[in-house]
Formats: structure tokens, C-alpha cells, sequence
């Protein structure tokens, strides 16, 4: 993987050979011009290829496509031509977007009742369980009530709670190497205030979860996106980007990533950790979603993986968001002791410590944690399948895979019409972010959409049904989409 070198993102550069083998599949084993052209531009809005790439010089590439460079040259022209290159004598051509594929977005918060939510991949809540537990929490409230209440670490039994999950999965864990947080996105954010510094490059997945990429830019890292297609993680490509980017921390969701639901292969965390070892790299795995295993067994934790010596370098974070309930904010940080205590110190400047309350319900919810989801999973299996039968019964043109977990399915459309859908599905009442809102690069997977599976089978196909009449409707904009790209759009 030698012909790749991530580097600044004004700087990166894809080597022919790399850009040669991305391509194989997409235009051909000899292309002409326009399928070249159209290969490139492929990769780019999947986000395989990241914006502001330097492409490889065009007797190089030519080379290694075995064409003539006369066809290179006029494919970079037809790409310069549609706004998806730009060139500067001397300097070489780099990826782009036309100013048009800029996307825009759907309204911040649902219009009303009527609205169907397929922005937020999270289940209501289990409503016997969290009364039951509000009961507990109650009756045990008294003991707490006569203390001041700050826990910046989080109450001393929650913390055992989740360290002994950990622990039954397969991680031994201590109650001191716990953090408890207002939630993973709370905890994400204080682990990159840490552990980053203004300019540091952070090395993330493309799609990842946005509020986590908008934690990054607000945090002023850099990122350097490696993809994530339906086929998983390229290890090479993930190997060399941390060896020769040097990223000061990851940011990886193995366990059915989102949003395309994969799950990391063992051998590929194996070669991960052994290569963030090489580099020095902290590494920090979301396992929010890692509980919702559907068709098999729910993996082990990321970091029950490291080698000696490696393991202090893995920071985990997790929540009850997606096993529970978004409603009760609860997440955690497993680290090691001595980054507990200042990621501790750092958070009291920001918000104190989490409510005592509602560590109480959360306690009692991880007690009885596989009850609820002996519960919760075959009831997501049935809704998952249930939104793939109606996708394909409505929108038979539509493309995904299903997941072996998580809470949504990864849509491919065909073409890029995501953000304009998703305008368009909100006149009729359906809520939904288009792929670009999950893109490390702003523009990219506007052929997207992920779509949950967290509603009612009943609902779901009403979901559908609106989103077939949005398409066939009046969509004006077909893979013109809008310009406000600094706008930012809640989605969970």
C-alpha cells in the first residue's frame, strides 16, 4: 500500500496503483474516457475517494490502467468540466464537488405528531422496565439525598454495573477504569477535548455517525476519512492511513457501524490494534450500537483484543440509547484508571457531573439488561425485515443489505437524489436525513439514505409508502441539491 500517503487534508494524494484498484469494477478493465471519468466520480460521491485529493498524474495513471494517456487526459477534462476536479499548472488535479451537489437539509426537529422520524435510529423505551426501575431508583434515592450529589466519576454502583458487563463480555474491568457520562455523544466530546489538540488529524470512518464528526470539526481536528463500504473496512487502507497520516486519535464503530450496519471482522481489529500500537494512535471505539446483534452472536469488546500494552491506548465508550432509551441520558467511558481521573477533571468544567436520577433508573436498567433484550432484538429482527419487504414491494429499485445488526438499513438509491428526497419527503411527512449528512466530506453518498428499522412494522410501511410518493411526485431537483452546507441537522 506504499502508493497512497494521507496526509493534511489539503494534501492528500491517491496513488495510481490505488486508484487503479479502486476503479476495478466500476469502468472496466480498459476504460474509454467517459467511463473512466464516471468511475472517478463514482468513487468520489461514495465516498471512497475524499475531497480535495490530489488524483494521480495522468501518464502514471494511465500506466496503471494499461490506457493510453490521451484517454486519462480527456477523462480529468470531463471531470474538471462537470465541477468534480480542478487543476493547477504545475501542481496536479484534485477532487472536488460542483458547487450544486452541496447539500442541504431537512428541518432540525420533527413538523408535528404526523411526522414519521426516520432520522433517529433508536427504539422507545421498554415501558415496563424503566417503571419499574423509576420505583427502585426512587426508594433508593433517600440514601443519596443527604450527600451533595456531584459524582463527577458517576455513582460507585453504576460504575461497578458497567464495568461488570464488560467484564461478562469478555473485558475484565474495574470500577475506577469507568466514566460515567451524559450520554456517548457527551462522552465522545470530552475524549476528543482531551486527548486532541486544535490541528491534530483524527482518523474516522466514511459514513460515521455525524454528531460525532461535528464533535471533530468543533473540536478543530482534521479528519482523515477511510471508507466504509457494504463490503466493510479496507484493513490495507486503514493500515496505511494510520502509519503514514500519524493520526493523533481513531474514531471507529466496528460493531454494526453506522450507518451501514457492518461488523468489524476479528482478524482486521487484530491488524488495527497492532498497527495504532506502531503509531501511538488512541484509539476510540463506540460500541453504543454493539448490544443490537440480530443474526449473530454479540461481539466481544474491541479492546478484549489488545496485546499487552496496547490495551491503555483503547478508549471505549457506550450508552443505554440504543438498548433503552435516547430519553434517559446515560453513557460511560472504559479507559484506564489514571485517563479516568483527568477525563473526570476535564468534564467538571462543562457540566458537573450526571444527574444521581437518573444513574439510579440506569442502574436498575443494566441489571435487567438481557431480559430486556431477550426481549428488544427479535422484535428489531421482525421490524428489519419487515422495512426491507416494503422497500421492496414500493421502491423494488432501491438496493441495501441486511445488516447482521444495529437499527438501520443502508439504502442505495441509484442516484444522487438524497438530500432532494429528503425535502421532498417532508411535505409528506416523513423525516429523513439524506447520506450526506453522513459523510466525511460534505456532498458525498448523496445516493443514500439511511433508513431505520425502529418504527412499527405498520408504521414503517407507511414510512415507505410516503417516501414512494415523495419520488414520484413533484422531486424537482433530481441530484441537484442545495447550497447550505454549514447548516447542521439533529439526527441520532
Amino acid at each position: 500500500m506504499e502508493d497512497i500517503r494521507v496526509v493534511h487534508p489539503v494534501d492528500r494524494r491517491l496513488g495510481s496503483r490505488q486508484l487503479a484498484g479502486l476503479l476495478t469494477g466500476t469502468c472496466g478493465e480498459r476504460p474509454g474516457y467517459r467511463a473512466l471519468a464516471h468511475g472517478v466520480r463514482t468513487l468520489l460521491l461514495d465516498g471512497r475517494i475524499p475531497l480535495h485529493t490530489r488524483l494521480p498524474a495522468e501518464r502514471e495513471l494511465a500506466s496503471a490502467l494499461t490506457v493510453s494517456r490521451a484517454t486519462v487526459t480527456a477523462a480529468y477534462d470531463v471531470l474538471r468540466e462537470g465541477g468534480y476536479a480542478r487543476s493547477r499548472r504545475g501542481a496536479g488535479t484534485w477532487t472536488e464537488l460542483p458547487q450544486g451537489r452541496r447539500p442541504s437539509s431537512v428541518a432540525v426537529f420533527p413538523a408535528g405528531d404526523d411526522v414519521l422520524d426516520l432520522a433517529v435510529a433508536a427504539p422507545g423505551a421498554p415501558e415496563a422496565e424503566l417503571t419499574a426501575a423509576l420505583a427502585s431508583a426512587g426508594a433508593m434515592l433517600a440514601r443519596h439525598a443527604p450527600t451533595p450529589g456531584y459524582h463527577p466519576y458517576g455513582i460507585p454502583e453504576l460504575r461497578a454495573a458497567v464495568a461488570d458487563r464488560f467484564a461478562r463480555r469478555g473485558l475484565p474491568t474495574l470500577a475506577d477504569q469507568i466514566l460515567i457520562t451524559t450520554g456517548a455523544q457527551h462522552a465522545v466530546s470530552l475524549v476528543l477535548s482531551l486527548l486532541g489538540r486544535q490541528g491534530d488529524r483524527v482518523l474516522v470512518e466514511n459514513p460515521s455517525y455525524p454528531n460525532a464528526l461535528d464533535a471533530i470539526r468543533d473540536a478543530q481536528l482534521r479528519a482523515v476519512p477511510v471508507p466504509v463500504t457494504e463490503d466493510g473496512w479496507d484493513s490495507d487502507l486503514v493500515e496505511s492511513s494510520l502509519r503514514q497520516a500519524a493520526p493523533r486519535i481513531a474514531y471507529l464503530v466496528p460493531d454494526f457501524q453506522n450507518p451501514t450496519g457492518c461488523l468489524m471482522p476479528r482478524e482486521q481489529r487484530v491488524r488495527i490494534l497492532e498497527t495504532a500500537r506502531a503509531t501511538g494512535t488512541w484509539l476510540l471505539i463506540d460500541e453504543t450500537i454493539a448490544d443490537i446483534a440480530l443474526d449473530v452472536p454479540p461481539p466481544a469488546p474491541f479492546a478484549s483484543l489488545a496485546p499487552h500494552g496496547v490495551g491503555e491506548q483503547v478508549l471505549t465508550v457506550g450508552s443505554l440509547s440504543k438498548t433503552h432509551w435516547g430519553g434517559l441520558r446515560i453513557g460511560w467511558v472504559r479507559a484506564g484508571s489514571g485517563l479516568i481521573t483527568e477525563l473526570a477533571t476535564k468534564r467538571v468544567a462543562s457540566d458537573m457531573a450526571t444527574p444521581v436520577i437518573e444513574q439510579l433508573v440506569a442502574l436498575q436498567l443494566l441489571r435487567g439488561m438481557d431480559d430486556v433484550l431477550r426481549e428488544r432484538l427479535p422484535r428489531l429482527r421482525a421490524q428489519r425485515d419487515a422495512l426491507a419487504a416494503s422497500l421492496a414491494r414500493h421502491l423494488p429499485e432501491w438496493r441495501w443489505r441486511l445488516p447482521p445488526g444495529g437499527l438501520s438499513l443502508w439504502v442505495d438509491l441509484g442516484r444522487p437524489i438524497a438530500s432532494s428526497l429528503a425535502r421532498a419527503a417532508l411535505a409528506h411527512g416523513v423525516r429523513i436525513e439524506g447520506g450526506s449528512r453522513f459523510g466525511a466530506d460534505p456532498g458525498t453518498h448523496e445516493h443514500r439514505l439511511r433508513i431505520p428499522y425502529t418504527l412499527s412494522p405498520e408504521r414503517s410501511e407507511q414510512a415507505v409508502l410516503r417516501l414512494a410518493t415523495a419520488l414520484s411526485g413533484d422531486l424537482r431537483a433530481t441530484g441537484a441539491p442545495g447550497t447550505d452546507v454549514n447548516r447542521r441537522h439533529w439526527v441520532a
